[in-house]
């Protein structure tokens, strides 16, 4: 428990603070209003159309920070507030959504790697809590390390899935806002770009420090599993 303390407790304590730091910066950025008017929606369909894609559609969808982008349907869902928003971080979520719409549409590779691992993490993730925990069981009071190390190779699954995330997500916001800075027509003056940027930034952070808590978890349970093996 100390190992899992020392190596979970700074990555808890870095999260809270991105946490917070993030959803202030959108709070604060969801009340200026863009000077151009236009809605997330409205900034969404543009960029779509400047990168000539007109086969994926921008829909709303219910609940607060739930945008994504769909390749398997190609849709591009935004939520509520930021469908309808006509604010700086409605005008930049919306941007950042589409730029992965236009890693789709330019086959970028990273984005296409993460794509296939989809189906098979999100089976290992459903099932991960309940193999540690039972693999944690037979490790300790049957000397059975197969199930504990069947859960650890989930894990690494996991992580290696966390953090091919962090380019996918980087690139995406580096060509949201690219193309802001060059349609005026959208972000009229350099502090809406600036506080853009700000926004985007702090949420590839949180990206950033999921993938450490997931690097984290990994390097407990494998240093559990290590010891259990050396006491054979």
């Amino acid at each position: 428990m100390g190992t899992y303390l020392i190596l979970i407790i700074p990555v808890l304590l870095i999260s809270m603070f991105v946490q917070w730091r993030f959803r202030s910066r959108f709070s604060k950025y969801a009340e200026m209003q863009l000077n151009s008017g236009m809605s997330g929606k409205e900034v969404a369909e543009k960029m779509l159309a400047d990168n000539g894609i007109y086969d994926v559609k921008v829909m709303s969808t219910e609940g607060q920070l739930t945008d994504h982008y769909n390749p398997a349907n190609k849709t591009v869902n935004l939520s509520t507030d930021v469908y309808h928003g006509r604010s700086v971080a409605a005008a930049a979520v919306a941007a950042h959504e589409c730029g992965h719409a236009v890693q789709h549409a330019r086959a970028y590779g990273w984005l296409q790697f993460r794509s296939s691992m989809v189906p098979v993490v999100s089976i290992s993730s459903n099932l991960l809590q309940w193999v540690l925990l039972l693999g944690v069981l037979l490790l300790a009071f049957a000397n059975t390390p197969v199930v504990l190390a069947i859960g650890v190779l989930g894990l690494a699954l996991v992580t290696i899935f966390s953090f091919i995330t962090l380019p996918v997500e980087f690139d995406a916001s580096n060509r949201a806002l690219a193309w802001l800075r060059n349609n005026n027509s959208v972000m009229q003056t350099s502090e809406e770009n600036k506080q853009a940027k700000d926004a985007l930034w702090w949420a590839a952070m949180t990206y950033v420090v999921a993938a450490l808590g997931a690097l984290a978890n990994l390097l407990y349970y494998a240093s559990m599993l290590f010891a259990g093996r050396s006491r054979d």
